[in-house]
């Protein structure tokens, strides 16, 4: 693809698109919308590379989605309308097709919300930089929970309808069964398989037993490093980790918490399918192939140069990660936790695939259950809330009032330390899962989450070098 100039310049098709992500301007991976008679904008593009330019790749891809959606629908149902004109007319019209045309779509409160969302804050921000005229989306003031601080607008058009405390989760049992059949391979017995072609099952499993006993989401489960990844520690229930802002999505970095079994399931893999795939990729002299590679030279002083500075690997961004490389004596080998059959390091992408594939499989076992990434970073949350809400609760009730202080003061709030977890910045989007665990009877929530699901929380002791909120316990 071409690397354009300006708006108008014919002569911008000439030139290579693989010097751009060179330029330091534009990093790999950031999505760009390519108008009907197939010129790059770069106006409309400059949303990705300036506004956009922090946020992680799986969210500059969703925001690259609605926007084309939108814009689709102003050229083919709008008399061929540019993005810059659009009015509120159009808007009207959009909302009546994306909502209530036979015709259309008719999503779901919340896919609209979140659609509107998009498209408003990029007419925003045309607006301000001149791009637009008007912002088509009508706005309101927003009501603030703050009385110092000043309203701020939101978009009139959203539905305040959407499924705010719907939360898809999975119990344990029934996630089991989803990897099992889905992921593994096994049949309704419980066994493996004969007829199942799936491959790296172990591998796979391992990646999804991660997620719901972690809470990461996809980007930053995939961009694990293995310097990041810890040892099994005898004796302990979890071993602590530190997710780096690098990765973390809105820079939420934060302590992970590994329960000992999935640790030594993940660690089976990194001895045998992930040494397999690195030693084929050796031999076949794949990574000599990957253009600009950042080399370790040191596994025990992880660090690359970039520009002649050093730069630790912790630092190091998504895409730097995904060409970074462990220099040793058989030759080089990924810092990528997770990698293909190829023995490169694996893409979101990737991922999303494997779930579709496992849902295809339970639909073919007559198995109705169907799950995504995300869900298992719900799940994650709803077990490990009724875990700790069981665990403090048990622990406040035969205490007096400054006792049960002191114990909310050294061991934080359970909510809390699912928000920490989960890299909220704020309680109130964590409270979803409070209010999930509020819907259900207690004998529910007790057959749904039984105790024999290992905890993924601290033990019960008292850490000096621990937050109040990292030293809650079950």
């Amino acid at each position: 693809m071409p690397i354009p100039r300006s708006v108008n310049d014919p002569g911008a098709e000439s030139e290579d698109l693989d010097r751009l992500p060179h330029t330091g301007k534009t990093p790999d991976g950031t999505p760009y919308l390519i108008d009907p008679s197939g010129r790059y904008d770069v106006r409309l593009n400059d949303f990705f590379t300036t506004e956009l330019i922090n946020a992680p790749p799986t969210t500059q891809a969703a925001y690259a989605y609605d926007l084309k959606r939108f814009l689709k629908f102003l050229w083919d149902n709008r008399s061929q309308r540019s993005w810059t004109d659009a009015t509120p007319g159009d808007r009207d019209a959009y909302k009546h097709w994306r909502l209530l045309d036979p015709a259309g779509a008719r999503v779901e409160a919340t896919t609209w919300d979140r659609e509107v969302a998009t498209v408003n804050q990029f007419y925003r921000w045309a607006v301000v930089r001149g791009h637009a005229a008007c912002n088509p989306f009508v706005q309101r003031l927003s009501r603030s929970r703050d009385p110092r601080r000043p309203r701020g607008q939101t978009p009139a058009e959203s539905s305040h309808r959407g499924r705010v405390n719907d939360v898809a989760w999975l119990p344990p049992a029934t996630y089991r069964r989803w990897r099992d059949i889905g992921v593994r391979g096994f049949d309704m017995a419980g066994l493996p398989d004969p007829a199942f072609r799936g491959r790296f099952a172990s591998r796979n499993g391992a990646y999804c037993d991660l997620m719901i006993r972690t809470g990461l989401r996809l980007s930053e489960q995939t961009s694990l490093s293995v310097f990041e990844f810890p040892h099994p520690v005898a004796g302990t229930l979890n071993v602590r980790s530190w997710l780096p802002r690098s990765i973390a999505k809105g820079g939420s970095a934060r302590h992970i918490y590994f329960p000992m079994s999935t640790l030594t399931e993940v660690w089976n893999y990194i001895a045998i399918e992930r040494a397999e795939a690195i030693e084929m990729a050796q031999a076949n002299g794949a990574y000599e192939q990957i253009r600009s590679p950042l080399i370790v030279a040191n596994r025990l002083r992880p660090f690359v140069r970039i520009g002649g500075e050093r730069v630790d690997a912790a630092k190091l961004t998504h895409d730097e990660r995904r060409r970074t490389f462990i220099e040793c004596r058989e030759g080089l080998e990924p810092i990528a936790l997770w990698i293909n059959e190829d023995g490169l390091p694996s893409k979101p992408s990737a991922w999303q695939e494997v779930f579709k594939t496992a849902n295809r499989r339970c639909v073919r076992r007559e198995v109705p259950i169907r799950c995504h990434p995300h869900m298992l970073r719900h799940s994650f949350a709803v077990i490990t809330l009724e875990q700790l809400w069981r665990g403090h609760i048990k622990e406040l009730t035969p205490m007096s009032g400054p006792q049960r202080e002191t114990y909310q003061r050294v061991f934080g709030d359970p909510l809390n330390w699912i928000r920490i977890r989960l890299g909220h910045r704020s309680i109130e989007t964590t409270q979803i899962y409070l209010h999930t665990l509020s819907e259900l009877e207690m004998e529910t929530r007790v057959a749904l989450v039984p105790d024999g699901w290992e905890p993924t929380v601290v033990e019960k002791r008292v850490d000096p070098d621990l937050s109040c909120a990292d030293n809650c316990v079950v």
